[in-house]
């Protein structure tokens, strides 16, 4: 039953956290083997067993036994295990030195998947005539919602970001209702509260847009509209040249739907700049 519990336990850990978990149990060669692996989590996967055992200076059956006391079958499953880890967001090297035309390639996928979602011009149209609209994101979605409350700044007015550095965002949700849009972003890695802030802006009456990669999908429930927009991850950081895709469409789509209200805020707010001589 020990075993059964130990074998579970080390399902659900990183690699890092079983060597440390272990350490004491292992070999002095088979520390070694440790010792490596620690030094080349981030480009494990461009080296061989027996590559790994030569750098470690033991036997490869040293460092079989090594994997198998971490819980893993083989080296095979440790690179499953990292590409894991990367799936989830943490910044892995795991494929070894880019190719540009495959990066280039998946680029372009995940682009046109976000821009030619089919609720884009619904979303553009209910932000056009919302009342006040809310654009929200924390960690790595906080740049891609400042960057969309900008441009919908041009095209129309009362459009505001949360959370405001060094604020919470309890008290921007107070006051908002079914006239109203909230824009939710959330990518992974996504704060813990992020649900209980989904289902307080639910319970506005707000219309709840929400943004993500297909992560984000079990939070749906509590959105109004979900976006399923792609991240690129075929290198360490994810890529979010399609969420910017999607948010310059979104843009687009808003002005378009803003009309001669929309292209007169946008002369006024270049006039204002001139005047102020706040850009080149």
């Amino acid at each position: 039953m020990a075993a059964e519990q130990r074998t579970g336990q080390q399902a659900s850990q990183r690699i890092d956290e079983r060597i440390a978990e272990r350490h004491d149990e292992l070999s002095p060669q088979e520390r070694r083997a440790a010792g490596t692996l620690l030094e080349h989590l981030d480009d494990l996967a461009t080296y061989r067993a027996a590559e790994l055992a030569e750098l470690a200076g033991v036997s490869r059956a040293t460092m079989s036994r090594l994997f198998r006391s971490l819980g893993f079958a083989d080296f095979d499953e440790v690179r499953e295990h990292l590409r894991g880890l990367r799936a989830t967001g943490e910044p892995r090297r795991i494929d070894g030195a880019p190719d540009p035309e495959t990066l280039a390639a998946a680029e372009q996928a995940a682009i046109l998947r976000a821009v030619g979602h089919p609720r884009l011009p619904e979303v553009a149209g209910l932000v056009a005539l919302a009342e006040r609209v809310l654009v929200v994101g924390w960690r790595n979605s906080y740049p891609v919602a400042l960057h969309l409350r900008e441009q919908l700044a041009q095209a129309r007015d009362d459009v505001r970001i949360a959370p405001v550095p060094g604020q919470t965002t309890g008290e921007e949700l107070v006051g908002l209702g079914a006239a109203d849009v909230i824009v939710v972003v959330g990518f992974r890695r996504r704060p813990q509260h992020f649900a209980a802030f989904l289902a307080a802006a639910h319970a506005t009456g707000a219309t709840v847009v929400l943004v993500g990669d297909p992560t984000a999908v079990a939070h749906a429930s509590h959105a109004s509209i979900w976006l399923e927009c792609p991240l690129q991850h075929a290198l360490a950081f994810d890529s979010y040249a399609a969420p910017m895709a999607l948010v310059s469409v979104l843009a687009d789509g808003v002005l378009a739907a803003c009309r001669r209200t929309g292209s007169a805020r946008v002369r006024r707010i270049s006039e204002t700049y001139e005047q102020l001589g706040e850009v080149e």
